[in-house]
């Protein structure tokens, strides 16, 4: 490779995709809000330090983490803000505006609906389904309710890449088949249950009753050890 294609290299994006650690690219969100902290701040420039101490991580690993994508600071002086913010948005994506659809507009369903993150964050819900007669053609927040056999359909026609599941957990495997069967390449699931899909599919699971569950334990052992030193 020539020494100009090796610079660019450095510079990409892409560089090294394939070799980032999964636990660096789950912290990657988690730094592109501390930039937006600090930008709302106006602070133009900012350490290693500093970002680690809002991110609750050392600058060691920060600056390992953001060199995995390129060189974007100076030593001695710091990062950009406002080019690290958008760089972080173009290694995320985000600066394409997702299309997602919603199934499921029960109580957690109406809740993702209303929630105003989405959109900040360059996300758009087009569509939602639901099983329920009475809920079809609703609006909310400006997103039209189908019924769940127009899923195939809508999802094509909007291009809709990602899917979000808001159904029981008995109703889940059906939901992913049909969203893969309309073209969904990703696929964020609320139902407490493992999906198979294809494995061009990815596949999140935010499983709420098991993170209350691994609070839960580290409280109940915070508490025996309280216990334990007052000689309880």
């Amino acid at each position: 490779m020539s020494a100009k294609r090796s610079a660019a290299a450095k510079k990409s994006p892409n560089f090294k995709r394939k070799s980032i650690p999964e636990p660096t690219i789950a912290r990657l969100p988690q730094y592109l809000r501390s930039f937006s902290e600090f930008s709302q701040k106006d602070q133009l420039v900012i350490s290693s330090k500093e970002l680690a101490a809002v991110s609750s991580i050392n600058p060691a690993q920060v600056r390992k983490d953001l060199a995995y994508f390129g060189q974007f600071g100076q030593r001695g002086v710091g990062y950009d803000v406002k080019t690290l913010d958008s760089k972080m948005r173009e290694i995320l994506g985000l600066h394409k505006g997702w299309k997602l659809a919603l199934v499921g507009a029960g109580h957690l369903g109406t809740a993702l609906l209303q929630y105003g993150g989405f959109f900040k964050a360059g996300f758009r819900v087009e569509a939602a389904f639901d099983v329920d007669p009475s809920k079809v053609g609703w609006e909310l927040e400006g997103v039209r309710i189908w019924a769940t056999p127009a899923i195939r359909q809508v999802v094509r026609e909007k291009k809709i890449e990602i899917g979000i599941i808001a159904v029981p957990a008995s109703q889940a495997q059906r939901v992913a088949d049909e969203l893969v069967d309309a073209g969904i390449r990703a696929i964020l699931n609320f139902a407490p249950c493992v999906l198979s899909v294809p494995k061009s599919v990815l596949v999140r699971g935010v499983d709420l009753a098991s993170e209350l569950e691994h609070l839960t334990y580290f409280l109940e052992k915070s508490s025996k050890g309280d216990k334990s030193k007052s000689g309880g």
